[in-house]
């Protein structure tokens, strides 16, 4: 029944004083003007104007009209302008997850240096370890979810950043320091410490120890890299975290690392986003971003296959 050209009618009317004044700022004649706030008034039958005043009075119905339009348009024009920058790639949102709880060295950086070249960007991030980050990208939730273990969907693109080696790190006094590599076996008498997060969702179990139906000693869990690092410097157990996620320890002395297998197990890091939001030019800028810094500051990966 009310239409947004009424809104604006009535506010013009409101800012001329009188028909003809809002005839010219509509750029429309008095007639088509007259003729309109009659249809208007018909419909909801009321009376929006006095007439016969100079310069015109609002009723009481007119009067609510108006404190509608001073609430609608204002938030119509911004969200007009909105899309037009988000049209000309200039602004958009970028809520982000990550599943992978060493991304935070990376990162952090990266996010910093993204928000200086997209100020009109909302930016926003979240720890995907309580939650299902990947039902939450599609849903719209999110925009970018940073995963080592895509799940095909049909609305999700999966880019990859880079390939890292998951690498066991271990106390420099241990038995194991002096190993090349270790086979699965050899975890079987270890306490493996690892981030509270499921077991499917731990590399070092799914493409490590489950294959060969081996179980740890004992497991044990840290919230923090550095925990992890700490406790495996003094001899309370053995990790598994991705090659460059132990550089700063290794170069301390802190402790040693080997390979986990003969091979090595190597991972690929992955961003996901919507299918059809994969081209908006902030999203392509800030993978671009990733993987510059990524290649710069982190030491020990690959460019994805």
């Amino acid at each position: 029944m009310i239409e947004i050209r009424h809104l604006e009618t009535l506010t013009a009317i409101r800012e001329g004083g009188s028909l003809v004044e809002a005839a010219e700022r509509l750029h429309v004649t008095q007639s088509a003007l007259s003729h309109q706030l009659r249809d208007l008034e018909d419909r909801l039958g009321l009376q929006l104007l006095n007439r016969r005043t100079r310069p015109v009075r609002f009723t009481t119905a007119g009067l609510r009209l108006l404190v509608l339009a001073d609430e609608v348009l204002p938030r119509l024009r911004g969200t007009e302008r909105e899309l037009k920058r988000l049209a000309a790639g200039q602004t958009g949102r970028l809520h982000l997850a990550i599943e992978c709880h060493s991304c935070f060295q990376w990162l952090m950086p990266t996010l910093d240096v993204f928000r200086g070249q997209w100020p009109e960007v909302q930016l926003d991030l979240s720890a995907g370890f309580s939650f299902a980050p990947l039902p939450a990208l599609v849903r719209g939730d999110l925009d970018l979810v940073i995963t080592s273990d895509p799940i095909e969907m049909e609305a999700v693109s999966y880019i990859p950043l880079f390939r890292y080696e998951l690498v066991l790190a271990v106390a420099r006094d241990a038995p194991l320091a002096a190993a090349r590599f270790v086979r699965p076996a050899q975890l079987a008498d270890q306490t493996l410490i690892t981030y509270p997060v499921e077991r499917d969702r731990l590399d070092v179990f799914t493409a490590f120890l489950d294959p060969a139906g081996v179980e740890p000693a004992a497991l044990r869990t840290a919230e923090l890299t550095t925990m992890m690092a700490q406790l495996v410097a003094s001899g309370r157990g053995v990790a598994a975290l991705p090659n460059w996620a132990l550089t700063e320890y290794l170069s301390q002395k802190l402790l040693a690392t080997c390979r986990l297998g003969e091979d090595g197990v190597w991972r690929t890091l992955y961003a996901a986003v919507r299918v059809e939001e994969e081209q908006a030019a902030y999203i392509q800028d800030f993978l671009a971003m990733a993987r510059e810094l990524c290649f710069r500051d982190l030491s020990g990966i690959r460019m994805p296959r």
